[in-house]
């Protein structure tokens, strides 16, 4: 029910530009740097989320400064290139700062050190200091009024995975988890793609309008749904036989209706082999 009302309270005030930092390079650059420090699932999507309410919130403030100020219409335009250039310039700092801290919130690994981030800064051919470093990681902290400790889909994936098992859904637990977290990194390494398909089916439209672009914002930051969609795609997959149950049961406890489920899943599994086939 918290997860629940959480998520709600944050779709209720998605920002417009929520998702853009999100974008597949970016996420494989969160993943891989998780993987080569050794931080585990919730850390790299903590990391994810952090980076970009982080960036959007810099971007706004960073925005409202430039647009404030007095100038022409060649000083907007430089003031423009500037506010890109500022974010262009830190972007890689802050993007390690936000690994940093989500390592930090992790009880069950070694966080990482100034030391190890700024090696791994300097073998990308940057000087920061170890000062630059802290700075950063207070421009993060600050920007976020410190409210860090966010939830991720993998906190939703794995307390609907527990409350299956409450309520007697014989499932095999271990592999069910182990490629239901193989599934929802694939969802966020290929997420424009799985969202565009469900997209193009909610309108039932191949090409979709500003607006309906723009509502269906709320559907691709809904982390209930793609924790729903994940489970019922990892159910389809190695369980056949109890995916009917699964949904039913799926649809009880988020009130998420069958046919988003199936819609959910049907992206996911056209994505993965490829085809347009049902």
């Amino acid at each position: 029910i918290h997860l629940a009302t959480e998520n709600e309270q944050y779709l209720s005030e998605l920002p417009e530009q929520a998702g853009y930092f999100k974008e597949t390079r970016i996420v494989e650059f969160i993943f891989l740097l998780s993987e080569k420090w050794h931080l585990d699932q919730l850390t790299r999507y903590q990391a994810v989320e952090l980076l970009e309410r982080f960036m959007i919130k810099q971007v706004e403030q960073m925005c409202d400064d430039r647009g404030n100020a007095k100038g022409g219409e060649q000083g907007q335009r430089s003031s423009w290139n500037s506010v890109r250039d500022q974010i262009a310039n830190t972007f890689v700092l802050r993007l390690v700062s936000c690994v940093q801290l989500a390592s930090k919130l992790s009880l069950h690994y070694s966080r990482v050190t100034s030391d190890t981030a700024l090696k791994f800064l300097q073998s990308l051919k940057y000087s920061y200091t170890k000062q630059e470093l802290l700075e950063s990681e207070l421009a993060v902290l600050n920007t976020l009024h410190f409210h860090v400790n966010v939830s991720t889909p993998l906190a939703y994936l794995e307390l609907l995975l527990e409350v299956l098992g409450y309520n007697g859904c014989l499932l095999p637990a271990k592999p069910l988890h182990q490629l239901c977290v193989q599934l929802l990194d694939f969802c966020y390494l290929t997420r424009e793609t799985i969202y565009d398909t469900l997209l193009k089916m909610a309108v039932e439209n191949s090409t979709p309008s500003k607006l309906q672009i723009a509502k269906f914002l709320t559907v691709k930051e809904d982390f209930m749904l793609l924790a729903v969609g994940v489970i019922s795609t990892g159910v389809f997959i190695l369980s056949p036989g109890h995916w009917e149950q699964v949904v039913e049961h799926l649809n009880c406890i988020t009130g998420i209706t069958p046919q988003s489920i199936l819609e959910f899943s049907y992206a996911v599994v056209r994505r993965i082999v490829g085809s347009s086939t049902p």
